[in-house]
């Protein structure tokens, strides 16, 4: 007899049979995981969808990148689906639709998820030697939809043969910022989700010791409800020294905050794109 399960299996960007199998023991870790709800999944894709992902993924290098390069962080952003190559922008759509949504929102608890097709900060994500991104918390709203308030971050990693001793493990802190307490290397097919608020400190703030011409790798995604109230202050991206990181870099970290906190304002006022605030950023971080 034909089978049309098995065939929709071996065919598919995303296992729904396995994972949707798995849900109530998932649900469980995420809720109880620390220091926020979260899960790393390995093997999150087919192993072939998760190869030809990795194989394909662009350097930095084309117009069309944009390079958030100011005190706080250092790494590479594409955000046009539509230049994306072809088995990327394949999982992008999967991992964006209503399906997964549904999904997504049963493993997480929270009902009503939205994608974001614009990928505001998200999709592909390249980081070099000497890239790193300091601890932080995400903005709290789209920069574009007001009432849109993010919950969730989604981060999967193509990286085959990362070594550990390069650095570029995502860190969650605890609220008060006082430690560490989960570190997720970016190894291929590994996958990050987890609840953004104002009390989700994370990054990777060391800067990569990979070899030049290694590049760490990822494909994020953001997730929001509609926000019936959102008031008139909203959150823009909050980053925070560490307890060893010495008054002269904290100091240097506040004031570069405060640049991305007025631009982020007048971004979303004004509509400016995320190039012109990068090129921007990095001049005044120089100055």
């Amino acid at each position: 007899m034909f089978d049309i399960q098995a065939l929709e299996e071996k065919t598919a960007l995303f296992s729904y049979t396995k994972w949707s199998a798995e849900l109530p023991v998932l649900t469980n870790r995420y809720k109880q995981d620390n220091p926020v709800p979260h899960i790393s999944l390995t093997n999150f894709l087919p192993a072939d969808v998760a190869r030809e992902a990795a194989d394909e993924f662009p350097v930095a290098d084309a117009d069309a990148w944009i390079h958030w390069q100011h005190h706080n962080e250092n790494k590479h952003g594409l955000v046009k689906r539509e230049l994306f190559p072809p088995r990327l922008g394949t999982v992008t759509d999967e991992l964006n639709s209503p399906r997964f949504l549904a999904w997504l929102s049963e493993l997480t608890g929270i009902p009503d998820l939205i994608s974001d097709p614009s990928l505001e900060g998200g999709g592909l994500h390249q980081s070099r030697r000497g890239g790193f991104l300091n601890i932080h918390t995400d903005f709290s709203h789209h920069h574009y939809h007001k009432n849109w308030r993010r919950r969730l971050n989604l981060i999967l990693y193509l990286n085959a043969g990362w070594r550990p001793d390069w650095g570029g493990a995502i860190e969650l802190w605890d609220r008060r910022m006082r430690r560490c307490v989960a570190k997720f290397s970016p190894l291929l097919n590994q996958v990050l989700i987890f609840n953004t608020d104002e009390k989700s400190f994370h990054g990777f703030p060391e800067p990569l010791s990979c070899p030049e011409g290694v590049s760490r790798n990822s494909l994020a995604l953001y997730y929001y409800t509609i926000d019936r109230n959102p008031g008139p202050r909203t959150r823009s991206t909050n980053y925070r020294a560490r307890p060893g990181d010495g008054v002269r870099k904290s100091a240097l970290i506040w004031l570069d905050k405060q640049a991305v906190h007025l631009y982020s304002r007048a971004k979303a006022r004004f509509g400016f794109s995320d190039d012109l605030v990068s090129k921007i950023l990095g001049r005044i971080s120089k100055k």
